[in-house]
């Protein structure tokens, strides 16, 4: 939350102003008092005009005139004093109010940046925090007492270079800059976006400068799930085009070696020749995959929906898989729906090739043994309400520079395969209108499938 002024940071005014009525009191007592005394001067000059002799009459009368004047004057001052005393309280007033409304502003300007969801920090002109909001102290860890110290020690704890965004800015002033970072915070890799613009007073004269750092992880999401659909979207002619054209001279080539192979059989020619025309099926079998699969990930063909059973799904596929687990050492673990089973409205056939090929996946990359295991997780509050299914092992995982391109189409770390795998997957998991997420946490390579279901 914003720092507040110290309680007493009105008080010095207030003094003055109390102590300036104070005065003003004791003045107009005094010059009361000094009326008193005219008045009193004035009688008894009266009284001695009456006695004395008529040569010195002119003189008493010349004191008598002074004595009204310094009177009249005194009348003056008094009324002024009165003056001032009512300027001084309504001073007093007038001031009191400013005080009132500056804290309103700043109370009402500190709850709307304490209640946004992005964090916002401001610094004063040699880089020392002057304030924090409540989502800055939650993304820092950091407490109210952090205020006053570098901005170096603000970001100690995650990796936010601010004060090398800060130093970017006083080198080259600009309206405003923004970067983009990426840091794991509880082992889940997070996207933040800093923005950084100076701070002026009223006078355009720099006072220091004031960050914004939002959660863009959603959007980095949202925005590589576009480009993911963006890759096949409008391949679906492409790819029936090259499928007819490639796979019928593929299909006659094939019949042409096959024969070729009978020929050179029937003459009893050497093992390398029997060899080279293996090889050459071996290829030509591996194109057509190739094509199929590419065909596979353009088509846009419609799903062929029907209730799925996902507990029995992933069962018939735990003992399809267990004999190859158990050469490898893998340890199979599945854990199911408690309670409340969601009905799941999906193509069970796209829906069982998925699960076969993040399985397969995770089999691949625990080749000396390991755990493999899938866990299921409802979510009935949401809109829709939806299932997660979570396949996790403890395989090598991918490395970090190569996460971004695992949904690519033919992209793969493997020495054999077409790179189609999880590409198919996400096309899949789309055109359910659900989402597939890649994670590396904990020393486990996890893939989370989320799709909207029904509940009984």
């Amino acid at each position: 939350m914003f720092r507040n002024p110290h309680e007493g940071a009105g008080r010095p005014p207030r003094f003055v102003i109390i102590g300036l009525v104070t005065l003003s009191v004791a003045a107009l007592a005094v010059t009361v008092w000094t009326m008193f005394d005219f008045l009193r001067e004035q009688v008894i000059v009266q009284e001695l005009i009456t006695k004395l002799p008529d040569e010195s009459l002119a003189s008493a009368e010349e004191l008598a005139g002074e004595l009204r004047w310094q009177f009249r004057l005194t009348i003056l001052v008094v009324l002024n004093l009165i003056v001032t005393g009512f300027a001084v309280v309504l001073l007093w007033r007038a001031y009191g109010s400013s005080q009132r409304s500056l804290r309103d502003i700043k109370a009402l300007a500190g709850d709307i940046l304490s209640s946004i969801d992005q964090a916002v920090v401001t610094t004063d002109i040699h880089g020392h925090l002057t304030s924090i909001n409540r989502s800055g102290m939650e993304l820092f860890g950091v407490g109210e007492e952090v205020v006053g110290a570098p901005l170096s020690e603000l970001t100690a704890k995650v990796e936010l270079d601010l004060s090398r965004l800060r130093d970017e800015v006083v080198a080259n002033p600009r309206p405003t800059i923004s970067r983009d970072y990426a840091f794991s915070s509880t082992d889940v890799t997070k996207n933040y976006r800093a923005f950084v613009q100076p701070l002026s007073d009223w006078e355009s004269d720099p006072i220091g400068h004031v960050f914004e750092v939002r959660d863009v992880t959603e959007s980095v999401l949202i925005e590589q799930r576009m480009r993911r659909m963006e890759r096949y979207m409008g391949l679906g002619s492409l790819a029936a085009g090259l499928h007819h054209e490639i796979k019928n001279p593929l299909a006659a080539l094939s019949l042409h070696v096959q024969l070729l192979e009978e020929e050179l059989t029937a003459f009893g020619v050497s093992d390398n020749v029997s060899e080279t025309v293996a090889v050459i099926q071996a290829e030509m079998a591996r194109v057509g995959a190739v094509l199929e699969g590419f065909r596979d990930y353009a088509s846009l063909g419609s799903l062929s929906k029907t209730p799925v059973d996902l507990e029995q799904m992933i069962q018939q596929q735990f003992r399809l898989l267990e004999p190859r687990a158990k050469l490898q050492g893998v340890t199979l673990e599945f854990t199911g729906f408690h309670g409340l089973r969601p009905v799941l409205n999906a193509d069970p056939v796209r829906i069982e090739q998925v699960l076969v090929n993040l399985l397969v996946n995770s089999l691949d990359a625990m080749p000396k043994g390991g755990l493999l295991k899938v866990t299921f997780q409802c979510y009935q509050d949401l809109s829709p309400p939806s299932v997660k299914i979570i396949v996790q092992d403890t395989g090598p995982g991918i490395p970090e520079t190569l996460r971004h391109r695992i949904f690519d189409p033919y992209f793969t770390t493997k020495r054999e395969g077409t790179g189609m795998g999880l590409a198919l997957c996400d096309k899949i998991i789309s055109q359910h209108n659900g989402a597939i997420e890649y994670q590396r946490q904990n020393d486990e390579t996890t893939f989370e499938i989320t799709l909207p279901t029904e509940f009984f």
